[in-house]
């Protein structure tokens, strides 16, 4: 992989890994949620544009974005805007996000999607212990179509959804292969850290009708939103446009209105 910003971002995540070996070989991983999961594919299959709102304390390119917010005040804010669904950043090192955090924005009847840099089955397992009901698997980042349709299986065997994040027809090729019946077009490209919109106007043609899109980054108007909800997409996750908002709610609930 050539990309230095995604090698940081997959070496920050090994000595977590490590450390959930450490546990499976010890007392054992915590066991599975058994509390009910909203289903996130029914949530976003509802009429009209479905917003994932998401909670973004801060990012590699934003640096801090918002971290007075407690994830329990989004959580009721995000509900009060309009959200059809939660977005969680969990890593800690360059969005300062928390496994914790996932916990905060259950309870609501909205689904919770895990946003983290995954790529072990073990991290699926430990998805698997909180209330989460779906998790993202980028296909920049697992390039064996292999090992992402081995994580898109397990992650259906344990009742979360797979939602696999692809920027070109390649990887889009990728996301299928896996099995996966959720894809997530990110406008950004994560080599360049460069948005352009044209991504996911030239992807949503290759649309199946049985697949859920959602459409990610570079969204700033309600009037974008229609435009590319017109043109197939179900979804569209933002976070940084409501994070750094001095109203969060408010302006969330200019995208979902």
């Amino acid at each position: 992989m050539d990309n230095e910003m995604l090698k940081k971002f997959i070496d920050a995540k090994k000595q977590e890994i490590l450390e959930l070996k450490r546990q499976e070989a010890g007392q054992g991983l915590p066991k599975p949620y058994p509390g009910h999961r909203p289903e996130l594919v029914k949530a976003l299959s509802r009429p009209g544009p479905s917003v994932i709102a998401e909670y973004k304390r801060a990012s590699p390119s934003r640096g801090v974005i918002n971290t007075a917010l407690s994830a329990g005040d989004a959580a009721k804010m995000f509900v009060r805007g309009g959200a059809r669904a939660f977005s969680v950043l969990t890593e800690h090192k360059f969005f300062q996000g928390d496994l914790d955090f996932l916990g905060a924005f259950a309870g609501h009847g909205l689904p919770v999607l895990r946003k983290d840099f995954l790529f072990h089955p073990l991290q699926v397992r430990q998805t698997a212990s909180t209330p989460a009901s779906a998790l993202l698997f980028i296909v920049r980042i697992i390039q064996d179509r292999h090992l992402l349709k081995e994580l898109v299986k397990i992650s259906q065997g344990l009742g979360l959804e797979p939602v696999v994040e692809i920027f070109n027809h390649q990887e889009l090729e990728q996301a299928r292969f896996s099995g996966a019946r959720i894809i997530l077009v990110n406008n950004r490209d994560l080599d360049s850290m460069k948005i352009d919109l044209n991504t996911g106007k030239e992807l949503i043609g290759e649309k199946d009708s049985l697949e859920t899109w959602i459409c990610a980054s570079g969204l700033d108007s309600k009037y974008q939103v229609y435009e590319f909800y017109h043109l197939g997409f179900e979804a569209f996750l933002i976070g940084t446009g409501i994070m750094s908002s001095d109203d969060p709610e408010d302006k969330l609930r200019e995208f979902s209105s």
